[in-house]
């Protein structure tokens, strides 16, 4: 991999620049393995102390792990770090979280679906009945059901076929989880749910975009009316 030589000023963020660019970019995937702290020394011009910075910067960001005794490797966290500071808010934060994770959900999900209906290969649309099929066997069973529940969001993000949605629906996996959760204590909440999930899959299988936006928009004010009916969520700070 060859890099560009260095001027001397702040020299570790314009190496932890030239990284991101190269991982955005793809050069750098998931997993692939940096060069040793000496051979990239070597190849960005600058010292050893800084390319160790860069590796710190780095790993804050949750882009690289560094393995000891194997080195350094192209990672993704970011997801998880998002899950931490999200799910922090939902337990510390204010009560209409659920109200402003039902308006997020609003803003994203019924383009991921349009696009989904067009762009979904036989994968997808596979996964996507395979998680319709696994709630309808879990309506005894909430926990399972919000699982499978989970799943077809998922399987709907990766349908689109652009790499950000699943990293945007994975980063809130944690609150969605516990909005469904609130949710199946409504009487009927999964049923309706369930209805939705199906009017939506049907579309994406007709490769009606509009059909599948319209179809998630119903199940988004499903959503937000069951939410709204659901017991509030008890706080727990701190643990006993």
């Amino acid at each position: 991999m060859a890099y560009k030589t260095l001027q001397p000023e702040r020299l570790y963020e314009r190496i932890v620049a030239q990284i991101e660019t190269q991982i955005f970019s793809a050069q750098l995937k998931l997993g692939d393995q940096l060069s040793p702290e000496r051979d990239l020394a070597e190849q960005f011009g600058v010292s050893r102390t800084a390319i160790r910075e860069a590796i710190k910067t780095l790993r804050q960001k949750g882009l690289v792990a560094v393995e000891h005794g194997r080195g350094t490797f192209i990672s993704n966290r970011t997801p998880q770090a998002m899950r931490h500071s999200l799910g922090l808010m939902m337990k510390i934060g204010p009560a209409r979280d659920s109200r402003s994770l039902v308006e997020v959900r609003e803003i994203l999900e019924p383009e991921i679906a349009a696009r989904a209906a067009t762009r979904a290969n036989a994968e997808h649309l596979a996964a996507a009945r395979a998680a319709v099929a696994a709630m309808d066997a879990a309506f005894h069973n909430a926990d399972r059901f919000i699982e499978a529940d989970l799943n077809f969001h998922r399987a709907l993000a990766a349908a689109t076929q652009n790499p950000f949605i699943p990293i945007l629906i994975d980063s809130i996996v944690d609150l969605l989880r516990d909005q469904r959760t609130r949710i199946a204590q409504v009487k009927g909440g999964l049923a309706r749910g369930q209805f939705h999930h199906k009017k939506i899959l049907r579309a994406i299988e007709q490769r009606d975009a509009n059909a599948a936006r319209d179809a998630m928009r119903a199940h988004l004010r499903q959503v937000r009316r069951d939410a709204n009916a659901a017991p509030a969520r008890k706080r727990k700070i701190f643990s006993e």
